[in-house]
């Protein structure tokens, strides 16, 4: 069992710390699912990537922008959020942590 109130801490001061701004970990790892908590330093963004066929954002602590083709959303602390299919890219708007669920692959019919 994970205490995600003792990896937002652990996690947003190894971003403050790092030269990248990030810190993440995996937290479950069964099968196609994966949680994994990650913290970004203010203004660290992670750069336009690929989406998986399925992934949620529950923000612990901070606000995120999440930016795609046709415009931008805001996530801030305690909303959790589907992520879009489409191509997308996260801006930490000040010290960020969240937790990411996805989805890696779907099983074929």
């Amino acid at each position: 069992m994970s205490n995600l109130e003792a990896l937002t801490s652990v996690h947003l001061a190894k971003a403050r710390a790092a030269e990248n701004g990030r810190s993440a970990e995996v937290l479950v790892h069964d099968g196609t699912l994966r949680q994994t908590v990650l913290a970004l330093a203010e203004s660290t963004e992670l750069g336009e990537h690929n989406a998986p066929p399925a992934a949620s954002v529950l923000v612990l602590r901070g606000r995120l922008r999440v930016t795609v083709a046709d415009g931008h959303d805001e996530i801030s602390a305690g909303e959790l959020r589907v992520l879009t299919h489409d191509r997308h890219a996260v801006l930490a708007l000040e010290d960020s942590v969240f937790l990411l669920t996805t989805v890696t692959s779907v099983p074929k019919p």
